[in-house]
């Protein structure tokens, strides 16, 4: 865990106080301190309550909050027993009160100092957030530099929202070249496009405004506690466009499925989760109708929309977060399956495929899936098929669903006849495959389908099911 002696603090820059950050993030005055920070001892001094932290309690949107902000001009932002203390007794609060907690968080790591009083601190904390996490929504800024304990803090909350010039890893440059002789800038070891690729950011913003800004976001889409009530507003109509006219009709093109959300989800609630991880599937909260939803869809601008072991894994923590928070999850689908290849079974593209589909089979949230364009094989019942949980599933006109594509299907099927050149060409053996066993008519009068239903109804369509599963 990294250690910081600690420096003599210095001015700030207007709007960059730990307080200054807290009462931003808060409705218009509405933020009362717990304690107050300490920015102004020397190294040595003895320390106040607060120790470097700002903490207390506020409202976003009119809702209560509890935040904390440390500060990096006291002591690197290190940590230290009281630091500790304060940050441990707002976490209790905000499980006693319901309410959601977020965190600046800037820390070089425990206060050397102190030794084993500050390691101690952290531990405290760690195990506060997770017993925390049953009760309320925790939500962590890294607007700075921050290390060792100051890394792991906030990736024991449900989200990390990074600004571009954060920076957060368990040991420093200076470490890693000692310890691997591998240097290092502290951009490539632990910046936001690092954290934003690899899961660890959900979340990332240009700067302290804007992570506020999408911070604020996020906590008017979650409610206030596990098991409360999500958040109504009202209705907002989508930017207007039809989603069918953003997917081609042949299989093989490429589209954006944000494309397809922007035509059906309230305009301007899509709050896009974890988007440069695992592209190939996208993750969002937003809202239809005013209610807020989880969002899960394949994404074919990205490899096709095929799905490997890295979206099989985002997709299942997003939908247990969803099942958490009791968001109704939508699924869009149109994928062609799992990702095949040596590289993928070494990567546990079995485990994580299994992991989504214990998460989707279950999660007790209203579950509704829509079929854009295609679905096929082990990938089709993953995601959230009516036979794994899927409370209603619709399907487009003109998709296709089935155990594989219908070219591949007659190859196995009918692969000596192609061979010896007999019978049927391999075209029309595919188009009365695909007809008789492929299309949404076949899969809704089997039952896989409850109803096919035209691109422009999608949202009232979507909407109604939500509404009739409500009440669950």
């Amino acid at each position: 865990m990294a250690t910081v002696v600690g420096k003599a603090p210095t001015m700030q820059p207007p709007g960059e106080t730990p307080l200054e950050q807290l009462e931003q993030l808060c409705d218009p005055g509405s933020f009362r301190p717990l304690r107050s920070g300490v920015s102004s001892l020397r190294l040595g001094e003895r320390a106040t309550p607060g120790d470097g932290v700002v903490a207390g309690a506020g409202e976003v949107e009119g809702r209560p909050v509890f935040c904390y902000a440390q500060d990096p001009k006291f002591l690197g932002g290190s940590l230290g027993e009281v630091h500790a203390e304060t940050i441990v007794r707002t976490l209790q609060m905000a499980g006693d009160a319901g309410a959601p907690v977020v965190g600046f968080v800037r820390s070089g790591g425990a206060r050397l100092q102190e030794g084993h009083a500050a390691l101690a601190g952290y531990g405290r904390i760690f195990r506060a957030s997770v017993q925390l996490s049953r009760k309320v929504p925790q939500i962590s800024i890294l607007n700075g530099i921050s290390a060792g304990g100051g890394a792991y803090s906030p990736a024991l909350t449900d989200f990390v929202v990074m600004t571009k010039e954060s920076r957060m890893f368990l040991t420093g440059p200076k470490v890693v070249a000692e310890a691997m002789g591998e240097e290092i800038s502290m951009e490539n070891l632990g910046g936001p496009r690092v954290h934003g690729k690899n899961g660890v950011a959900q979340i990332v913003a240009d700067d302290t405004e804007g992570a506020i800004a999408k911070t604020r976001h996020l906590l008017a889409l979650l409610p206030q506690r596990i098991g409360g009530e999500l958040p109504l507003h009202p209705p907002v109509g989508p930017d207007g466009s039809d989603p069918g006219l953003v997917v081609p009709s042949e299989q093989r093109k490429v589209y954006d499925v944000r494309e397809v959300a922007a035509g059906i989800l309230d305009s301007g609630t899509f709050l896009e989760i974890s988007p440069r991880w695992a592209p190939n599937m996208v993750t969002a909260i937003a809202r239809l109708e005013g209610r807020p939803v989880g969002l899960i869809a394949n994404q074919p601008k990205a490899i096709g929309g095929v799905i490997d072991a890295a979206a099989s894994e985002k997709a299942a923590i997003f939908v247990n977060h969803c099942d958490r928070f009791g968001l109704p999850l939508l699924v869009f689908v149109d994928t062609p399956g799992f990702m095949p290849g040596k590289v993928q079974e070494e990567a546990g593209v079995i485990r994580h495929g299994a992991s989504l589909l214990r998460a989707f089979a279950g999660a007790t949230v209203p579950k509704v899936t829509l079929v854009v364009r295609k679905a096929f094989g082990g990938a089709a019942i993953t995601m959230n098929s009516k036979d794994l949980g899927a409370d209603v599933v619709f399907s487009w006109p003109g998709a296709q669903i089935g155990i594989m594509a219908a070219r591949q299907a007659v190859g196995i099927i009918h692969g000596r006849a192609l061979s010896a050149g007999e019978g049927p060409s391999r075209d029309e053996l595919s188009d009365l495959y695909s007809a008789e066993h492929l299309t949404a008519e076949a899969a809704a009068a089997s039952g896989w389908v409850d109803e096919v239903i035209d691109p422009t109804w999608s949202r009232d369509r979507l909407a109604w099911a939500l509404r009739s599963l409500g009440g669950r």
